[in-house]
């Protein structure tokens, strides 16, 4: 397995296929949930990947300040059905705060986490920013970490 992180403009195109099937498959198929995806943030975005050989096991898109938030941010956390359980969604984040320290240097991230994955976020040193709110049909809740 390796970690690549590449703006959009770095990604392949079959990178970018692997990524728009990904998150399809786990936020439209089986959360049976119909939104936009192509958000065009995507092309302000940086793509943390997880891959073995060619196939994207886990992902993170992490967007600069001012693209959905004040803050830096990190969405779209997926991780392909069959690699669950391998510890591969904290490791996909820790490349992802990794990367932003790196990058952003000292700062705040602020996330819309979905509310059932509220303690693994809290197991990362993000608190709760608000109250639950409903995203396309999914309850949420708006998170912050410091580094």
């Amino acid at each position: 397995m390796n970690t690549q992180i590449k703006n959009f403009e770095q990604l392949s195109t079959q990178e970018l296929y692997a990524i728009i099937r990904l998150r399809n498959e786990i936020f439209v198929i089986e959360q049976n949930c119909l939104y936009q995806d192509a958000d065009n943030k995507d092309l302000a975005a940086y793509h943390v990947m997880i891959k073995s050989e060619d196939a994207l096991l886990a992902y993170a898109r992490v967007l600069p300040p001012g693209i959905s938030y004040p803050e830096v941010s990190i969405g779209r956390v997926a991780c392909d059905k069959n690699s669950r359980g391998k510890g591969l969604g904290q490791k996909i984040m820790e490349q992802s705060l990794s990367f932003i320290k790196s990058g952003f240097g000292s700062c705040t991230i602020r996330i819309g986490a979905q509310t059932y994955l509220n303690d693994f976020y809290k197991s990362l040193g993000f608190e709760n920013a608000g109250n639950p709110y409903l995203e396309d049909g999914i309850e949420h809740i708006e998170m912050l970490k410091r580094i």
